[in-house]
């Protein structure tokens, strides 16, 4: 049980967040199948990247880890070896969902597993897709972990994405690389990018068209190791700029956070909300980035549409923490997808948003929030539900509570932020 900090002063500093989740699995996914050795700095030592690193050494990859740095020695497309066990997803999604995708194509078969809470995770996204592919994934009969894959030769298609999902888009670009001719992925809304930009940056040929929707996949690349600079994960820098914008007395400043277009939903939604956010860019050879800071906002409340969600998704109970401190009525729609996320993201962030005293509307597709600056607690204590995010969520809205409150399975949030606590510590100044 976790005493959550308040914030009576305000938050003050300069902080740099760890490293961009998305991006530290895809170096180790793509050095590991990329020929000659390539380096990582900056790279997320949480706990579902752990569980990519770890997969991919037991399919025979040399990888050493040094705190945030990582030596991948590649074996190429075609180098990797069957595991001697299961292969353990541990809590990640992305692992699961990519590695399905990456081991379709490979001459063996492979078993996967993970944690509780991942095998009640739908995983029939990803495997009827790569069915199209010709790949061969049999999961439980509820469409879920365990799963196993049965490589084999992959053949060239087209596909047109049934969901807005890059883990799924991600899954199928990795299998079409090892297609007997290009394959073309067609999305129903753009998301993150991370694996195609970062596969160009290792030689392979993919094309987005001019519709932002159409990717063209070239099969059978030659990859080569690369050096990556992990940019920090603006997922991460989204519980900071949240705090900042709704604790009293705060200006917060977050460094070489990530600015990707599809992941700065949040830096929109702050926009709209007329929070007070100062973005300045800086120069970078691969993904974008920048520094943000973020000072103590006078809210106003908004609407989010279907159309929003990708990219924003990840960041959807902050939103939902916003509009909660926004004076007037905000309407979130369009998310059903927080429903299968490692928990159901709807019914918990409005179950922990009554604790606080906030009135809250759940709706199939997301919630309406009647926001004000005050709350009454109605439950001081609060719970992760074993969902890294939540538990982030709770502790900062516990930044403006005038009671203390406690957080319930508050060690999820190593999965993505094993740092949490010490840099929120670090911007209370000592007042924790």
């Amino acid at each position: 049980m976790k005493i959550l900090p308040t914030a009576p002063q305000g938050l003050q500093g300069t902080l740099q967040v760890p490293g961009d989740k998305s991006i530290s699995h895809r170096a180790l996914m793509i050095g590991s199948i990329s020929e000659g050795e390539t380096q990582i700095e900056n790279f997320l030592t949480g706990e579902d990247c752990l569980s990519t690193l770890q997969a991919f050494r037991d399919l025979g990859v040399q990888i050493e880890q040094t705190g945030t740095q990582v030596t991948i020695h590649g074996v190429g497309l075609r180098g990797l070896k069957a595991a001697s066990h299961p292969l353990d997803m541990g809590n990640s999604g992305t692992t699961t969902r990519l590695m399905m995708g990456l081991l379709a194509g490979q001459p063996f078969e492979s078993h996967l597993t993970g944690d509780d809470s991942l095998q009640k995770r739908p995983m029939k996204r990803v495997a009827e897709p790569l069915s199209q592919f010709g790949g061969r994934i049999d999961l439980s009969p509820a469409g879920t972990l365990p799963a196993t894959v049965i490589g084999q030769p992959l053949h060239a298609t087209n596909y047109q994405l049934k969901v807005a999902s890059a883990q799924v888009k991600s899954a199928l670009i990795l299998a079409a690389l090892q297609a007997d001719g290009p394959s073309t992925i067609k999305e129903l809304l753009p998301t993150r990018n991370h694996t195609e930009i970062m596969l160009r940056q290792f030689g392979a040929e993919i094309e987005t068209a001019s519709d932002g929707l159409t990717i063209t996949v070239q099969p059978q690349p030659k990859l080569r190791g690369q050096s990556v600079v992990v940019p920090s994960d603006i997922s991460s820098a989204a519980f900071f700029l949240v705090a900042g914008a709704i604790t009293p007395n705060s200006t917060i400043t977050l460094t070489n956070v990530n600015l990707n277009p599809t992941r700065t939903g949040i830096l929109q939604v702050l926009q709209k909300m007329q929070a007070d956010l100062r973005i300045t860019s800086k120069p970078s050879d691969g993904e974008p980035l920048g520094d943000l800071t973020i000072r103590t906002s006078d809210l106003a409340p908004i609407e989010i549409g279907a159309a929003d969600i990708p990219a924003v998704i990840d960041e959807l109970p902050l939103v939902a923490l916003l509009a909660a401190r926004a004076q007037g009525q905000s309407v979130i729609r369009g998310a059903e997808e927080l429903r299968v996320k490692e928990t159901d993201r709807i019914a918990t962030v409005v179950a922990e948003l009554r604790k606080l005293g906030v009135t809250v509307e759940e709706l199939p597709d997301g919630m309406i929030i009647q926001g004000r600056p005050a709350w009454d607690i109605q439950d001081h204590q609060l719970d992760s539900y074993g969902d890294h995010r939540l538990g982030m969520m709770n502790a900062i809205a516990a930044l403006t509570a005038d009671e203390q409150l406690t957080l319930a399975n508050e060690a999820a949030i190593k999965v993505s932020y094993p740092t949490f606590f010490a840099d929120l510590d670090h911007l209370l100044g000592g007042q924790a």
